[in-house]
């Protein structure tokens, strides 16, 4: 399992995570492998101008990218013949999109959503106790979420 997240905006939630995807491996019995954690080289490589763009929107795309292209790397410096996404399990993140962030001939499109993917992960993780964030991680899909919440409070 390759761990690859830069985009997570503070030291703290990227720790949090990466905390939550070792207890998977762990329960799983593979191994896990953090890539380093640079978000001020994401904030250059992918946000950089997209800042106000929509959740969905084209800085998601350039990000999708980002991580494919290093997942894409560590598989081939490594020899893995094939490698996927998680992306695709939330009903939040457009397959699609995904689908078209790499065109490495190694990266199987999969859409975890199907069959009750969502459900099952959600299932998963409660019965290993793991950490389920309401946010992609970056900054921007955070303030997003916040000023959702904003707007709920202001309506109720």
């Amino acid at each position: 399992m390759f761990f690859s997240n830069s985009n997570i905006g503070t030291r703290e939630e990227f720790e949090r995570r990466l905390a939550a995807a070792r207890r998977l491996a762990e329960a799983d019995g593979v191994e896990l492998v953090a890539d380093g954690y640079d978000h001020a080289d994401w904030l250059r490589a992918v946000a950089a101008g997209y800042e106000s763009e929509p959740e969905k929107g084209r800085r998601c795309e350039r990000c999708f990218r980002y991580s494919l292209a290093r997942t894409a790397a560590y598989a081939a410096a490594h020899g893995y013949e094939a490698f996927t996404t998680s992306l695709t399990v939330s009903p939040h993140k457009p397959s699609e999109k995904v689908f078209a962030a790499s065109d490495d001939p190694r990266f199987m499109r999969e859409n975890f959503k199907k069959r009750d993917g969502f459900m099952l992960s959600v299932r998963r993780s409660a019965e290993l106790g793991l950490y389920r964030q309401p946010y992609c991680g970056c900054e921007f899909s955070r303030r997003g979420l916040e000023e959702g919440r904003a707007s709920l409070t202001e309506r109720t």
